[in-house]
Parts: C-alpha cells; structure tokens; sequence
C-alpha cells in the first residue's frame, strides 16, 4: 500500500507534467472561471497591487484581498509555492545582479504594455483571443513583435557582455538529503490553509472570491508542475532549437478555450461583449509589443511571473514589483492625458464575419502558428549535426545559451 502510495505521489509530484495535457486543463479551467464569474486574467489584479503600494485611490479601490484578479494571482503563486514545496523544488535561486536589473525592467515593461493593450498576454491575448476579440489577435502581434526583438537582445547581451551569462546564481534552501526532506508537509499543510481560506470567504459571504482563489490555486499546481509558458510560446520561432513543445500546449490551451467561450457567448450565458478590449489596433499591438520585449527580459509573462516567483525566483520577484507600479502609473498617465479612451476599437469578430466566419478566422491564425511552428522544427532537426551537437557554428551556439538559459531556471538543478 505504501509503495502505491509512493508510486502515485512521484507520478504527481516527482515527474514534470506533459505540456499537452497541461493545456487541455489550463483551456478547461478557463472555460470555468468564465462561466463561474471571469475568465483568467492577471494584469488588473497586479495592478490593483500597484495602486495599494502607491497609496493611488485608497478610498474607492478594492483591497487585494477582495478584488477578484488579485485573489486569481495569490492563488497563482500560493499553489505554485504548494506544488513547489510538494516536490520538493522550493528554494530561493538568486540570480547576479544584471540578471535582477532584467527582471526589473522586464516587469516595468510588461506593465507599461499592458496599461497600452488593457490586459496582459493571459487577458489580452489568451482570454480575449478565445472571447473572438480582434484585440486579441492584434496582441498576438505585438507579442511575436517582442518576442523577436527581446530575443535578439539577449544575443546581441551573450556576445557584448558574455561575462553576465558566466556568473552562476545562488541557491538557498535545496536539501542535501532530499529522501528526508520536510518540504512536502510544508507544501500540503500550506495547500490546506488555502482551502481554509476558500472556506473563510465563503463563511463570510464572499463565495466568488474563494472559488477564484481556489482556481488560481490549481493554476498554479498546473503551471509549476507543467512549466507552460507563454514566453517559450512567443520566443519558439525566433530560437535555433526547434522545440515547440509550448507553442503547442498554448495552441490547445486556446483552442479549449475558444470552444467553450463560444459556447457560452453564443447562447447568450455570458455577454458578447466581455472581453472585448477597446484597443485595436494601436493599443494592442503596440502594448503587446512593449509587453513581449519585457516578458522575454523577464523570463516570464504576466502568468509565469507569478507562479514562478512562487518557487521562490528572486529574478521574478522584482519582475512582479515593476509590473505592479509600472502599470499603477502608466494608467494614471494614460486616464490623466486623456488617451484611455483613444487607444482604439473594441471589435467583436462574429459581429463583422459572423460566428462561422469568427471561429473560423482564430482557428486559421492558430493551425498557421502550428504550421510555422512544426516546420521550425523540422528545419532545426534537419539541421542539427549527426555528432552529438545540437547546433552548428559559433553564433548557433551562443544562441542556444541564449535560449536555453532564458527558458527554465528551476530545470537546471535538481532537488530530490
């Protein structure tokens, strides 16, 4: 009995996630949020954040405790922390200081980024996407536009300071003897404080906050235990290694979602309107732009900056930091200028093309990124030597440091 206990404990905990399979539950858990109270979003709640901590319209803003976005980003990192802790992977990784300065200024521009597009890369693009807002796709431009230019930056960093990349981080709090490690009653008794608090707001006449707070929970299992990312998503196509194993876990992340926000819309449960963002095409592509250069210096979007703050990457924490303050002040700029309103069109795509014409435009643009994808990968393949290397030339291989080094801090080491 032990033994199958064990045996089903290291298949949850003990081994990574498929990223497939963790795409089909982040689109499906989304699909819920929508139809429990919202679909999943993060900036306004990282906002709301920003405004507490510069005392911005203390008087009518809701504390993080109460606003629906914030308790969606305290479950975030609070399951990441659980599932973290479960497995025994929580500890602080510390990186040198320009790898602190990126994560910092990568989260201002991921703030700036999202007060221009009105939402992140989860609400803009991901949500809105599946919501069939044009917006959505319009950051999905801006993200790939980003991408490309954070990416060929840190290549231009590798060859300019490749004394940056040769500093190694600090870890504190791995185990020396994994086997005896107490890290997993930690993890399961911080879970149970989150279902108590489930409870809690529930006793006290908040039922939707809790179920919010347990949904980002188990957000945040997914994604620390799957290690989907959106940046790997975005940066894929620009990187020498071929590996869409993200994009395609993205890809079916959207398509659950589509699926069942069009359902929902369609017969009217939920309002068309909802999340469909004024902000085509300026707006949009623009902020998404901003906002995919700072994800891609960051080493997480608005998503994986939480959950992976919440394994306790020191890199992500200060991402957090300037995204919340960043996007506190951008919107106050923006409503103070008069530009909140003038950052363009809200445009609900079944009301220009009809639903056939809607659903089928997303799912074009979605097989096209899975089209590009695969045959990025083929070309990589076909190109890898047959000598054990995996990329040819000097300036391949500093790409793939680049990449690779970028992509998941807590993959290099292993703590059990």
């Amino acid at each position: 009995m032990r033994q199958i206990f064990r045996d089903h404990y290291e298949a949850v905990f003990g081994r990574p996630w498929p990223l497939w399979s963790s795409g089909l539950l982040v689109g499906f858990l989304n699909v819920l949020m929508f139809a429990y109270a919202k679909p999943w979003s993060a900036s306004d709640g990282v906002r709301n954040w920003g405004d507490w901590i510069l005392g911005m319209e203390a008087d009518q803003a809701l504390s993080p405790l109460l606003y629906s976005t914030s308790l969606t980003n305290l479950g975030l990192i609070l399951g990441s922390m659980g599932a973290a802790f479960m497995a025994r992977q929580f500890y602080l990784r510390v990186p040198p200081g320009p790898e602190l300065i990126k994560g910092l200024i990568g989260g201002t521009l991921m703030g700036s980024g999202a007060s221009l597009a009105l939402s992140c890369n989860i609400g803009g693009f991901f949500s809105a996407t599946a919501a069939l807002s044009l917006s959505g796709v319009g950051m999905m431009l801006g993200l790939f536009a980003g991408a490309f230019l954070g990416s060929r930056y840190l290549i231009w960093e590798v060859f300019r300071h490749p004394q940056w990349a040769a500093v190694p981080p600090h870890y504190w709090g791995s185990d020396p003897s994994p086997r005896r490690s107490h890290k997993p009653w930690i993890g399961l008794g911080l879970l149970a404080v989150i279902l108590a608090a489930v409870f809690a707001y529930d006793r006290f006449g908040f039922p939707e906050r809790g179920g919010l707070l347990l949904m980002g929970t188990l957000l945040g299992i997914v994604n620390q235990r799957s290690r989907l990312c959106f940046v790997r998503a975005f940066r894929e196509p620009f990187s020498p290694n071929g590996d869409t194993s993200a994009t395609r876990g993205v890809i079916l992340a959207v398509l659950v979602s589509l699926t069942g926000f069009s359902i929902l819309k369609w017969t009217a449960l939920r309002l068309e309107e909802a999340f469909v963002f004024p902000s085509v095409w300026m707006g949009s592509i623009l902020g998404g732009t901003i906002f995919g250069i700072g994800m891609t210096l960051a080493g997480g979007c608005a998503a994986g900056s939480l959950w992976r703050a919440g394994e306790g990457q020191v890199k992500l924490w200060l991402a957090v930091v300037g995204f919340a303050l960043s996007a506190s002040l951008t919107r106050r700029g923006l409503e103070l200028l008069g530009l909140i309103d003038r950052l363009g069109d809200g445009v609900f795509l079944p009301d220009v093309v009809g639903w056939s014409g809607a659903i089928g435009l997303v799912l074009g643009i979605l097989a096209l990124w899975y089209v590009l994808a695969t045959w990025k990968q083929a070309r990589a393949a076909s190109r890898r030597p047959k000598d054990g290397t995996k990329f040819p030339g000097q300036r391949s291989k500093v790409e793939s440091v680049v990449f690779e080094a970028c992509q998941e801090p807590s993959s290099r080491i292993t703590s059990r």
